[in-house]
């Protein structure tokens, strides 16, 4: 992925969050913050390490985030906001970007604190995407998927939670959490982790359509099947493998290896919104 001299977004904020951009609410209660991080990461807040203090940066942060994968990150977000402002406008919508908020180890957001343990999440509550850039190296170190293109998939992963908010999902999703299940709810959040795996699959098919003279950032030959090796890497059978020694499919909250890389590649293979509804079989 060549991306030197792309565009950097206007959305990008750094330091501690809840207090800055775009913030659309307050404080809200514990129980509400865990179902939030719940839906959206797929983890309950104890096993992903919360926060619910407020958090404190270094200012050097600010200045150290500006760099290389500070820069890369601002373009990668610019790009799916290109992609994604003409496909809400064929629709007939217009798309509210979101804003990318980089920090450093731990951080206060509008659905509460949250250590970078959680990894890059996204927050319906002030339309954030919060993100540790050392996530990146951990992708590339413990997890095996290096490459632009596989960080570039987690940014476009978090920008389809967005999406999802925009388009009234994450709220239907609340809903259908009532009354299930612990095992019921945590197929819905597979559900909702493969879709926004299918919208970044539906972003890298027009971002490579958008390569030309006039368009620095270019997507090479290799690019996809990067975004591909971190979707198998993370996949919960595959984490379940190798960190507890066994396969808990009713503990699955993203989705399996097969079905992340399947979703995203659904989603870039056909460009078509319309056949991401990873839903439907909840309803059968």
């Amino acid at each position: 992925m060549r991306w030197f001299g792309g565009k950097e977004s206007d959305n990008v904020e750094y330091g501690s969050g809840g207090g800055g951009g775009r913030l659309l609410g307050g404080g809200i209660g514990a129980a509400v913050i865990g179902l939030i991080i719940y839906l959206l990461t797929g983890r309950t807040p104890d096993q992903l390490g919360v926060n619910q203090g407020p958090a404190t940066e270094t200012v050097s942060h600010e200045h150290a985030a500006k760099g290389s994968m500070g820069n890369f990150s601002a373009i990668v977000l610019r790009e799916t906001e290109v992609v994604w402002d003409s496909l809400f406008s064929s629709m007939g919508k217009t798309y509210e970007k979101p804003v990318l908020h980089i920090f450093q180890d731990e951080v206060n957001s509008a659905c509460g604190g949250a250590s970078a343990a959680v990894g890059p999440f996204y927050c319906p509550e002030d339309q954030k995407i919060y993100l540790d850039l050392s996530f990146f190296n951990e992708l590339k170190q413990r997890f095996g998927a290096p490459g632009d293109f596989a960080n570039a998939y987690v940014i476009a992963h978090e920008v389809g939670h967005h999406v999802q908010y925009l388009l009234g999902t994450t709220q239907k999703v609340s809903h259908m959490m009532n009354g299930r299940s612990r095992e019921g709810a945590n197929g819905v959040s597979v559900m909702m982790e493969l879709q926004a795996d299918f919208y970044a699959g539906v972003w890298a098919h027009y971002a490579e359509r958008m390569n030309g003279p006039n368009n620095p950032v270019v997507i090479e030959p290799g690019d996809i099947d990067a975004a591909l090796n971190a979707a198998n890497a993370i996949g919960d059978d595959r984490l379940q493998k190798e960190t507890q020694g066994r396969v808990v499919p009713d503990a699955f909250t993203h989705g399996t290896s097969q079905q992340r890389m399947y979703w995203f590649k659904k989603g870039y293979e056909t460009g078509d919104l319309r056949q991401g509804n990873t839903f439907k079989e909840l309803a059968n």
